[in-house]
């Protein structure tokens, strides 16, 4: 029985990459003294995110570090026997990508780039390639960014590839275009709790969520880091506010307990799930052959970075 204490926090993050570092030392001893063995931080925890989804300025981009870098160096150090997982720009080859780390005192045991992008995002960053688990002390981990996990193959192909823990590192704001009057009301802000607890359930996994506060240019971020059990129940959470979400448990024996009866990744179907046409779906059409106009509510939502 290995009973371990894992965190993911909600924090703003800004363009100063000193001050960002300040920051990720700050959580880092906090989350050492609640006796984690694991923290997540935001997507952009190194220099911030976007501050502009539709029409990003190319002159007001996050700063952008070399993943092999002094500052993910720092923070490696700053980790010692901690799990740390962040978000930062990286530089590489010429092209951006919108990454995620997870360091330990040894260095860079996984390193992420987001594969999926709304379409603001996709004008600022290079599209990752590859989504796969990794060897840590706890066990398998594997990390999302925010809007991948929109996607239920994203994760399930971590699953698959025997992650025990899923961190998903947000830089998640608020709906741009139906504003609600509390952030707990907001439509996206619905949308990440769902996300967060159908990707734990259908997976039967831990799952980690952290996300950014505050706001940065047009964007509102609204928290709500949690950890989720593997039965999709919240274990611990935070608010719009600044904080950490730390839950203790025993990894392995709460994922084999879920499995127990209903065991989700033995019991699938794979041989029935790949359509016979493998062309990509149209957008709905209305009524006499017009569109419906989903697609384009959905383009101009503000969908996460």
């Amino acid at each position: 029985m290995t009973v371990l204490r894992l965190a993911a926090a909600g924090a703003h993050f800004g363009r100063d990459l000193d001050r960002s570092l300040e920051r990720i030392s700050s959580i880092i001893d906090a989350a050492r003294r609640a006796g984690a063995s694991m923290v997540v931080l935001p997507g952009g925890a190194l220099g911030g995110y976007l501050a502009d989804l539709r029409s990003p300025d190319p002159h007001a981009l996050p700063p952008a570090v070399d993943v092999t870098g002094p500052h993910l160096r720092r923070v490696a150090a700053l980790a010692g026997d901690l799990l740390v997982c962040l978000g930062f720009t990286e530089l590489a080859d010429g092209r951006r990508w919108n990454s995620a780390v997870c360091v330990h005192g040894d260095g860079v045991l996984g390193h992420y780039r987001k594969v999926h992008q709304p379409p603001g995002e996709a004008l600022v960053y290079a599209a990752g390639e590859r989504i796969a688990a990794f060897d840590t002390p706890l066990g398998r981990v594997g990390m999302l960014v925010d809007y991948d996990k929109t996607f239920p193959e994203a994760a399930r192909t971590l699953a698959l590839d025997d992650a025990r823990i899923v961190a998903c590192l947000s830089a998640w704001p608020a709906s741009l275009t139906r504003r609600a009057e509390r952030l707990t009301q907001d439509r996206q802000a619905r949308l990440f709790d769902l996300y967060d607890c159908a990707r734990a359930a259908e997976n039967q996994i831990v799952w980690l969520s952290s996300n950014q506060t505050g706001t940065m240019g047009g964007l509102n971020f609204f928290g709500q880091a949690k950890v989720v059990g593997p039965g999709g129940d919240i274990l611990a959470r935070t608010w719009a506010k600044g904080g950490l979400a730390v839950a203790e448990l025993d990894v392995d024996a709460e994922i084999e307990r879920a499995r127990l009866v209903l065991h989700h990744l033995a019991e699938r179907r794979p041989d029935l799930y790949t359509p016979t046409d493998s062309r990509p779906p149209t957008a709905a059409r209305a009524p006499g052959g017009r569109s419906d106009g989903r697609s384009d509510r959905r383009a101009s939502e503000g969908t996460p970075g």
